[in-house]
């Protein structure tokens, strides 16, 4: 997987995959990346990337001449200028950050972490002059019903949760039962040492009987999205996403009042 990122301040994502598993990830060629600055491909010697809206309007906004170099340096064709000239699968995924983007979500994160390539460009200001959405970008993408000052935050949450998800990043046993898959949370889990003050692990998990072990784990992840994603199971329910054991479950739970 290639992550190429358009910013005003690419040394965000320099740090970013610089550090922990993405920078192991990198180190051993599972991922790379780029960060174009946008700024170098500004039309005069003062680097200017925003002005303000037609129309009127607080604040500045992105103009579209340097982000459209910024994409053409890529090798991206302007679809409007370029009608037809561009077919599904031929050139990587353009995505821009935006708080008006269809929302993140982890089946979002699996359907894009089977891309070889994605351009992530990263608003700053009120946002896009909108001739480069229309004439670059296949999709906006929001990761949250709330607004942020930093297109590149956007863009770090999609690269973290998208890469994991990358073949050999990390261990796949460690996301088969994490928050999210199989439509449950993720149940709670404990380390060293036994006792901390007055709580002491649960019994279970020291009696190494392993099926004891999986049963009371399945029980608290549903005890847990019962309690506090109820949604999550509606929509797991509707989309038959659980098994008998699942099911019994949760329907024991609903009735003893816990959701």
């Amino acid at each position: 997987m290639t992550y190429t990122v358009l910013s005003l301040f690419p040394e965000l994502i320099d740090a970013f995959f610089a550090l922990s598993i993405l920078g192991k990830a990198v180190n051993r060629g599972l991922l790379t990346y780029r960060s174009v600055n946008i700024r170098d491909f500004a039309p005069d010697k003062h680097k200017t990337c925003d002005d303000a809206p037609y129309g009127g309007g607080a604040g500045m906004l992105m103009m579209a001449e340097p982000v459209g170099r910024a994409l053409a340096s890529l090798g991206i064709p302007n679809r409007l200028d370029m009608p037809g000239a561009v077919t599904p699968g031929s050139k990587p995924r353009v995505i821009c950050l935006s708080p008006s983007g269809r929302p993140f979500t982890q089946e979002k994160a699996k359907a894009l972490a089977r891309e070889t390539e994605l351009i992530l460009l990263c608003g700053r200001y009120e946002g896009m002059d909108q001739r480069i959405l229309d004439a670059y970008v296949d999709e906006e993408i929001s990761i949250g019903d709330y607004v942020l000052s930093s297109g590149e935050v956007a863009a770090l949450v999609l690269i973290d949760a998208t890469s994991r998800l990358v073949e050999r990043v990390i261990t796949p046993a460690s996301l088969e039962e994490e928050s999210f898959s199989g439509g449950l949370l993720e149940y709670p889990q404990y380390t060293r040492p036994e006792r901390y003050g007055m709580l002491k692990v649960p019994e279970v998990l020291l009696s190494g009987h392993h099926e004891n072990i999986r049963r009371w784990r399945l029980r608290k992840r549903i005890e847990k999205t019962l309690a506090l994603r109820p949604d999550l199971i509606r929509q797991g329910e509707e989309a038959g996403l659980f098994d008998r054991e699942t099911r019994i479950i949760i329907a024991e739970l609903r009735n003893s009042g816990a959701g």
